[in-house]
């Protein structure tokens, strides 16, 4: 149920989207007089499940969830009508309008789903507003990643990063996302005895957290305490019980979660390891001998149990007025386009490679359960996510043609149809290849990992 919960949610979000953005080309087109001969949601090969025409446009629903298109007449596109291209052209079909008012209908769709991601998140702050973590809840301050401090960090556990690029912390959050993905290097840094200095990072801090896995630096530092027990794991096999607070693995002292990993992702030595654990119940202390499992995504030992979050490390609401909402929300969109943009160029590193995802990762997004609040953040994040990629530079994306039409603008003449016909067989060739990749990834990771 929880798989058809998040299908339905991803499916529903990507036929507004797509729906959308392909209303953006069709209403560029019909200022311009251009007729669009089909509106497709989803792709029809073969057959249709719905179609209607309406006027000159054939509009419908295909059977294939890949996506969706618009036919404009005059146009080499996907459909790779030949036969059209080849007859004269005439005064309604794209080519024949001038390359000004061919970019606007090649930019249509990408500039609807701009405009949709930066709309929907200013009325999700709207209705629900924000949730921070202030530093005020930092109870035992932040614990920092080992391999973090091994890139000569000077951060300690029970620090408290005060302010970022001189600006107060807003949200512990979003530390980790500042430092990686938008150049913050100069950190104030509150220590335990109440003291404060100033902290400079490498300028190329973010390439080492990558290559080094320490993306996720800082964040707050919490004792373990076991709140539930996952069936079917070896906790629910062993004597662990809720409440349990682990202080220790194999007579070493982790009094705090990141620790507790830490010593569990020491070392790989088979798929089963059983590992002694210190820990206190009802205030006594006790040992319990526990078989770990190894798992492959986390690269440590898993005992199955769910930790329990500390009722001193709250998240404040904030609710903000309509007015408020449009600042709020704005930034919201331009940060997570900006952070996403960011990430792209990781793609073509190793590790990049490996972490590419497809429908699989795009649906682990949603929850198992329906919530609005998560789905409509989550639309609004998939439809920037498909601006900045319908704008790469790529044959058969709007990005691609956008290009031609730029070289025709600047040169005063029209890219050879052939060019314009082999580019779009590359780049579907590319889109696929790189379609087949990202689910084979998702594929992989579900039944190896």
């Amino acid at each position: 149920m929880d798989f058809w919960i998040k299908a339905a949610q991803l499916i529903l979000s990507l036929a507004i989207l797509i729906t959308l953005h392909e209303f953006g080309h069709y209403i560029a087109a019909r200022a311009f007089k251009i007729r669009v001969e089909k509106f497709y949601l989803f792709f029809d090969p073969w057959f249709s499940l719905l179609k209607k025409k309406i006027g000159d446009t054939e509009w419908g629903i295909g059977w294939l969830p890949l996506g969706g298109y618009v036919k404009i007449a005059g146009m080499v596109d996907e459909s790779m009508d030949k036969d059209q291209m080849k007859a004269p052209p005439k005064e309604d079909e794209f080519r024949s309008k001038p390359a000004w008012q061919r970019l606007i209908v090649m930019v249509g769709g990408v500039t609807v789903n701009v405009i949709l991601g930066f709309f929907i998140y200013i009325l999700v702050v709207a209705a629900w507003g924000d949730n921070v973590i202030e530093n005020d809840t930092l109870k035992y301050g932040i614990a920092v990643d080992p391999t973090f401090q091994e890139l000569g960090v000077d951060l300690e556990d029970g620090d408290i990063i005060t302010a970022v690029e001189g600006e107060p912390v807003e949200n512990v959050r979003q530390i980790n996302i500042q430092i990686f993905l938008r150049g913050a290097r100069h950190l104030t840094v509150r220590k335990p005895d109440g003291t404060t200095r100033q902290l400079k990072l490498a300028e190329d801090i973010d390439d080492q957290m990558w290559e080094s896995g320490a993306i996720m630096a800082v964040g707050p530092r919490v004792p373990t305490v076991v709140d539930s027990i996952i069936a079917g794991n070896p906790a629910a096999r062993s004597d662990l019980k809720k409440g349990d607070s682990i202080v220790g693995v194999n007579g070493k002292e982790t009094p705090y979660f990141h620790l507790f990993q830490n010593a569990l992702g020491e070392k790989q030595e088979s798929d089963s390891v059983l590992f002694n654990i210190a820990l206190y119940r009802d205030g006594q202390p006790d040992t319990l001998p526990i078989y770990g499992t190894w798992n492959s995504d986390a690269n440590l030992y898993t005992f199955g149990f769910v930790r329990k979050r500390p009722n001193w490390l709250k998240s404040t609401h904030r609710d903000y007025t309509f007015g408020e909402s449009i600042s709020r929300g704005f930034e919201k969109a331009r940060w997570t386009m900006h952070d996403y943009a960011a990430q792209l160029p990781l793609i073509f590193t190793e590790k990049g490679a490996q972490s590419v995802g497809g429908f699989g990762a795009i649906g682990s997004l949603f929850p198992a359960a329906w919530d609005w609040k998560v789905f409509w953040a989550n639309t609004a994040f998939i439809s920037l996510i498909l601006a900045i990629m319908n704008i790469l530079p790529i044959p058969a994306l709007d990005g691609g043609h956008i290009v031609f039409l730029l070289y025709e603008m600047i040169t005063g003449k029209e890219a050879p149809q052939k060019v314009l016909e082999y580019a779009q067989v590359i780049g579907f060739i590319l889109l696929m290849a790189l379609f087949l990749y990202a689910n084979g990834n998702d594929v992989y990771r579900a039944f190896f990992e």
